[in-house]
């Protein structure tokens, strides 16, 4: 719980929920549900002999005093309805939660036993890690840090449902536009509710309707943020006989101000991504600077399929000569940018020293910038990186597979000239021979 608000704290999203009276774990009985108590006008004993004609009064009492148990039975029966169904719901995420972390452990087996090593000049990169601060501290391979999050979503489900829920729909779709039209349907069906809290017609969503499931039912966490705002799912007459319906809570249509913060975070809410992670490492000056190995993650497509393709080209260019038209060769340019996932960089400083991080291939040069600024000990100098063609690399929006940088490159860090003599001639000259913070030197290693 303290989590999933940290979470939206930092996105100043602070949404507080009113609790329906004291809570209760969905696996407990729901005797809890008790009958509300009617006071009943006391009416004098009638005698053993002859009884008295029932007053008004005493029959409006005890119409009231049935209809109350009436309403009761109801009551527990909703609440019976709505345990079991949240019932089910934990048991299905239980078994979510169980199958993710069967697959984390596969494979971080997989990741602690290689069942080969390639070695080289240059340290391997065994695979591409990400981390979420927003769960932990942890570093995993993406498809293992997407299942953390997930897991970490179905843990917190239980005890903050309305934010967590609304969190599931951004994060577990990846498909942007089926959540902004999702998001939208569902901010209708409570917009419905909201204006027109005593309408039953807007109280029920039909499960088959095409509409529903086109829109909303297709997608991860739906149910889930349904049955937190308040819908259960029950069979109710239609046409010629049954159908299941999403059934929204006749007492909670009257909380407004409860609706509106569950359409507020429905709206505000945005997806717990994992970040990758740089792989930071710090080496000595080294002849196998430009030594690579690098690991196949790193290709849109497998080195077989590269090997091919660039085979296919060499055959096409053959045969067609100089007949390539520009519209081909800006296509065959696109494909070449498509094939990296990530960049392998190392910056070369002066003395030779290797500051190494890992980048997507679609990030930008701005990104590299910040990566090296925020490692110096003289972050306010203005700094130049050049290719190994002496090409200057500006600190713009192209990005590292345009520049020809994917999928390794070494780039060249230099002070900007002009400020570097203003700076040595007030610091003096030491201020250009050291380059990198302290606690990374302590770390520096060997190629």
């Amino acid at each position: 719980m303290a989590a999933i608000k940290r979470f939206f704290e930092k996105r100043k999203l602070n949404i507080k929920f009113k609790k329906a009276g004291e809570g209760h774990r969905l696996d407990e009985p729901s005797s809890s549900v008790q009958a509300p108590k009617v006071s009943v006008a006391s009416v004098s004993k009638p005698s053993s002999i002859t009884r008295e004609p029932e007053t008004e009064a005493a029959r409006r009492a005890a119409a009231e005093a049935a209809l109350a148990r009436m309403e009761a039975k109801q009551q527990m029966k909703n609440a019976d309805s709505m345990v079991v169904q949240r019932a089910r719901m934990k048991r299905q995420m239980e078994e979510e939660k169980r199958r993710l972390l069967e697959a984390e452990k596969k494979g971080a087996s997989a990741r602690a036993a290689p069942d080969e090593v390639v070695k080289d000049s240059a340290p391997m990169l065994e695979t591409v890690l990400y981390k979420c601060p927003d769960i932990g501290p942890q570093l995993l391979p993406k498809s293992e840090m997407e299942s953390a999050i997930h897991r970490f979503l179905l843990e917190n489900y239980e005890d903050e449902p309305e934010m967590t829920s609304a969190l599931m729909i951004h994060t577990l779709n990846k498909n942007k536009e089926k959540v902004k039209t999702c998001v939208e349907t569902l901010v209708k069906y409570l917009d419905n509710i909201i204006n027109n809290p005593t309408e039953e017609k807007f109280w029920k969503i039909r499960q088959s309707n095409k509409a529903f499931q086109e829109r909303v039912a297709c997608l991860k966490g739906t149910e889930q943020f349904l049955l937190a705002a308040g819908f259960s799912l029950k069979n109710l007459p239609f046409e010629d006989g049954e159908a299941a319906f999403y059934v929204f809570d006749s007492e909670l249509a009257k909380d407004v101000d409860r609706l509106q913060n569950m359409k507020e975070i429905l709206l505000k809410a945005e997806p717990i991504q994992p970040e990758l992670d740089r792989d930071l490492k710090i080496f000595h000056p080294s002849k196998s600077a430009a030594s690579f190995e690098i690991p196949d993650e790193f290709y849109a497509i497998s080195p077989e399929e590269l090997k091919k393709e660039h085979q296919r080209r060499e055959e096409a260019a053959e045969k067609l000569g100089m007949l390539r038209t520009k519209a081909m060769r800006e296509r065959d340019e696109q494909r070449e940018l498509r094939k990296y996932r990530y960049v392998l960089l190392r910056v070369k400083f002066p003395d030779g020293i290797l500051l190494q991080g890992v980048f997507r291939a679609q990030e930008s040069m701005k990104q590299v910038y910040q990566f090296v600024r925020e490692n110096l000990v003289n972050d306010w100098m203005p700094f130049h990186l050049t290719s190994g063609t002496n090409n200057k690399l500006e600190e713009g929006d192209m990005t590292l597979a345009e520049l020809g940088l994917a999928p390794a490159a070494v780039v060249h860090f230099s002070w900007d000239a002009d400020v570097l003599r203003e700076a040595t001639s007030q610091k003096g000259s030491n201020i250009a021979k050291v380059h990198l913070l302290p606690e990374l030197m302590a770390k520096i290693q060997s190629l």
